[in-house]
């Protein structure tokens, strides 16, 4: 095993227990990857993100096929689906963190963009949100709905379900899953309220300043 492999195994523990501590995933929800040179790491299926043992962390090939460590989540082809979709995607996280699920679960949203960009960190770390349309648990069907919209989204909104977001290294991948999970609060907490979400002008002008692709 790379050095490389062991320091991401290790990172998967350190931001599943954090995550876990702040109340961002519960029970057995949830589930982290991480792109590998050969191949990917992903959480064990039935396992706690905040109890989480190294050497346990499933590693499959391309083909989803288990290459070590312990059975991995059913939702492995959710994963695999925004890799393939996203070549610049080096971790994902999928949470059933309550106010972004919660946001899930509204009717009346906006399929394309399910959050408007009321922040400027909203915008620069997830940009646009699109709702993928309700599937069961383990549905394989989930995968090509998300392959449609990953290559132009770096996160998506499963509907009644959860966040899945995509970022160049795990830690931008969490902080990105921890910004679009404080932007579902404020996106309920304003509901009944006047909000001002940023203009396209604003937004153009992150875009450039920022380099976005969103």
């Amino acid at each position: 095993m790379s050095a490389n492999e062991n320091r991401q195994r290790e990172q998967i523990v350190d931001f599943g227990r954090s995550l876990f501590e702040r109340g961002l995933t519960a029970g057995s929800s949830g589930n982290l990857s991480v792109r590998l040179g050969d191949g990917w790491l992903l959480t064990p299926t039935n396992a706690s993100l905040g109890r989480l043992d190294p050497a346990s962390i499933s590693k499959l090939d391309w083909d989803g096929r288990l290459v070590s460590g312990e059975p991995p989540s059913k939702e492995a082809f959710l994963h695999r689906a925004m890799y393939q979709a996203r070549e610049q995607a080096g971790a994902i996280v999928h949470l059933h963190s309550t106010h972004s699920a919660a946001v899930s679960c509204m009717c009346g949203l906006n399929h394309d963009d399910c959050i408007p960009p009321l922040t400027p960190y909203f915008v620069m770390k997830i940009g646009r949100l699109p709702l993928v349309p309700y599937h069961r648990p383990g549905d394989p069907e989930l995968g090509p709905a998300i392959s449609k919209l990953a290559a132009r989204h770096n996160a998506v909104l499963l509907a009644n379900h959860g966040p899945v977001v995509s970022g160049a290294s795990l830690e931008a991948a969490v902080y990105a899953a921890e910004e679009l999970e404080e932007t579902a609060k404020l996106f309920l907490l304003l509901r009944d309220v006047p909000a001002r979400p940023l203009d396209a002008a604003q937004i153009d002008d992150l875009k450039t300043t920022f380099k976005l692709e969103i």
